[in-house]
């Protein structure tokens, strides 16, 4: 037998579990809250940018074939900058106490399309470090680069700078509890249509319909006993259902 569920049964599975849906959704925007503002390390990103154009000699003028082949060269540069031959002596002169790959982890380098700026970003739990790495890796990479490929017109357009009021970029608290919220909901709201699918048993005379498939001809409520009330003398009075229908207590 096929079973087809309406909107109507949806909506009084979530009406009805609602309480579910909301405290799970309620504690999961709590947790992350907390985890956001108490628990997670705030993390500071800062950047500095450079130029790097090959050797030429004073003859030389810029051409559109120069310019090209110096920006398919970028991607070369990019790997040179988190090369161990730049990061090594940036962590000997900053005398950072981290690896090298952990300080490979914390930069990364990029250019815009078409463009022979290279902009390279640091993150750090603390934003005059990252601002120290970001320097030095341009200052680093501006002095070794004319040694690895004869490269010597490198230039530091913008060094990177501690700002006052510096916001860090993770952790986001109103994305992390919005996200929270989201996932509360699916997860709320699929415990309670779970719970409803494992629920088989019986509540009201919907439900006999509904798995009996024949009508209801009657329902018999649940009636409440009527306590006895005691008079002056002890002795038990009779209470107003019994006395309407004529039956008397004994003494």
């Amino acid at each position: 037998m096929e079973e087809t569920i309406s909107i109507k049964e949806l909506f009084q599975t979530l009406k009805k579990r609602i309480w579910l849906i909301a405290l799970i959704t309620i504690s999961a925007a709590i947790i992350s809250a907390v985890i956001s503002f108490f628990v997670l390390t705030p993390v500071y990103e800062t950047k500095t940018q450079i130029l790097v154009n090959q050797a030429k000699s004073d003859q030389q003028l810029y051409n559109a074939t120069e310019v090209q082949t110096n920006i398919q060269l970028i991607n070369t540069y990019n790997v040179i900058i988190k090369s161990p031959a730049i990061l090594d002596k940036v962590k000997d002169q900053l005398n950072l106490d981290r690896s090298v790959d952990a300080l490979n982890n914390q930069i990364s380098v990029s250019n815009a399309t078409d463009s022979q700026v290279v902009e390279i970003v640091v993150k750090d739990t603390s934003p005059h470090v990252a601002a120290q790495i970001a320097n030095k890796t341009a200052e680093v990479f501006q002095t070794q680069i004319s040694k690895i490929m004869k490269v010597d017109n490198v230039s530091i357009l913008s060094k990177a700078e501690v700002k006052d009021n510096i916001a860090p970029v993770k952790p986001q608290p109103l994305l992390n509890i919005v996200a929270a919220i989201v996932i509360g909901l699916m997860v709320g709201t699929g415990l309670a249509f779970l719970l409803e699918y494992l629920d088989n048993t019986i509540k009201t005379e919907q439900d006999i319909e509904s798995i009996l498939e024949i009508p209801i001809m009657g329902v018999i409520t649940n009636i409440k006993e009527v306590p006895k009330v005691t008079n002056a003398t002890g002795k038990a009075s009779l209470n107003t259902r019994t006395a309407q229908r004529g039956e008397t207590y004994g003494s």
